[in-house]
């Protein structure tokens, strides 16, 4: 390998990224399916997160962490240019590269990171790996594509900037009740039924390869190494860049990954008018969903722009503070339902123009067939009725910024780790 710095560095790092039931109560608190079955991955967690099968309490119940299931790590050239070194070039140049690929940060569908469980859960990755990734959004594209570079010997060389693009997919970790062997029950932390996949990346490095250099496999110098046009190392070039067929046929298939990733993001995310139902299967009986041991409930809005609020049951709540369970299903002791409220005829729903905000709140509009408007509802052992509940669509748990009358009910990724996001599902 030629020396191209009296360092002998052939890669320094650019960026610095840090890791930093029935119609009856009973039957809301009816019997729970069987634990989470055997084989499931463990959760990369550090010591002071919960893993699979831990307990929980029931102030637990509204919060959600991340597990990781998968990892990728794949070397990722964001900046590229074939360039030829005469003679009389040698020495230090500036030279412009072209954007070969651009990674982006994200958790989930929305394409950004929101949210404590986004960082948490990239945190996780960089924990797992041993590396220090990206946890919060960001994207190559801010990264300038211009690099200095001595050169002390002519010959083709690849200039190049790059990453290691970190990709894979994390499940939820939600505390609900367990049936044990010996038909008792407990809380425990369960694989909840959300789940997405994660794409971010480690420090990004620049540098120059020959074809000739040795470079260790699966490294960034080596999928540099690869996009050159090695057959023009042997030929005579003017001093300056040269095409490589390779680097273009690569960022062409890069654009049509990420043109496609795109599409498929929008069509995720956009959430159109539901299709509204013929009629909602919903249980006889009906709830208020209340904070645990104070007068205050969720209470439907009169007004269409306002949201969900807490509120004290009066003679005047003309029925905007009881709930309906409609559509109801059961998967593995977790209860997915619509929430549909007696007073305004509407169902519970995140705004789907905010959908992808942390703490965008929780609303009614018309019933019908949207992931929006289904919620998962997470159970105390058989006796007490304190739930959690997660929105199906945005995987965020409901929970409110302060007891107080008229607060807003919220999403929270996390959701809310004081214990405020467990409600209690009462009889009315």
């Amino acid at each position: 390998m030629s020396h191209l710095r009296s360092s002998g560095r052939w890669a320094r790092g650019l960026v610095a990224l840090t890791v930093t039931a029935a119609s009856t109560l009973a039957a809301i608190t009816a019997v729970a399916g069987p634990a989470a079955a055997a084989g499931h991955p463990k959760p990369a967690t550090t010591a002071d997160k919960p893993k699979l099968g831990d307990a929980c309490t029931s102030a637990d119940l509204g919060k959600r962490h991340p597990f990781i299931k998968t990892t990728e790590v794949s070397p990722t050239i964001t900046h590229f240019k074939g360039w030829y070194v005469t003679e009389g070039t040698t020495g230090t140049q500036t030279i412009s590269t072209n954007t070969q690929t651009t990674i982006s940060v994200s958790v989930g569908l929305n394409g950004t990171v929101q949210g404590s469980f986004a960082v948490e859960a990239l945190g996780m990755v960089g924990a797992s790996l041993g590396l220090n990734v990206q946890v919060n959004y960001s994207s190559t594209s801010s990264v300038s594509n211009s690099i200095t570079w001595n050169f002390f010997q002519p010959g083709y060389y690849g200039l190049y900037k790059g990453t290691k693009k970190v990709t894979g997919t994390y499940g939820s970790l939600n505390c609900n009740r367990v049936q044990q062997g010996d038909g008792s029950y407990a809380l425990k932390w369960v694989e909840g039924p959300d789940s997405g996949s994660y794409t971010t990346y480690t420090t990004v490095e620049e540098g120059a390869v020959r074809c000739e250099d040795k470079v260790s496999a699966n490294s960034v110098m080596a999928k540099a190494q690869s996009l050159l046009d090695c057959g023009s190392a042997t030929a005579k070039h003017a001093a300056g860049p040269v095409p490589s067929a390779k680097a273009e046929a690569a960022k062409a298939r890069h654009e049509a990954e990420n043109a496609a990733k795109a599409e498929k993001s929008v069509k995720a995310t956009g959430s159109p008018a539901p299709a509204t139902r013929a009629a909602l299967s919903c249980q006889t009986g009906a709830y208020r969903i209340d904070v645990p041991g104070k007068p205050l409930n969720w209470s439907a809005p009169l007004l269409a722009n306002d949201g969900i609020r807490l509120r004290q049951s009066t003679i005047f709540s003309a029925h905007l503070d009881n709930w309906f369970l409609c559509n109801v299903t059961e998967n593995n002791g977790v209860i997915e339902a619509s929430l549909k409220n007696w007073g305004n005829g509407g169902c519970a729903t995140i705004p789907a123009n905010i959908a992808n905000q942390e703490q965008a709140y929780l609303t009614t509009a018309a019933c019908g067939e949207d992931d929006l408007q289904r919620f998962y509802i997470y159970r105390d052992v058989p006796g007490s009725s304190k739930i959690g509940v997660q929105n199906k669509y945005t995987g965020s748990m409901m929970g409110h910024d302060r007891y107080a009358d008229g607060q807003l009910i919220r999403q929270y990724s996390s959701g809310r780790q004081d214990g405020t996001g467990t409600y209690t599902l009462t009889g009315v």
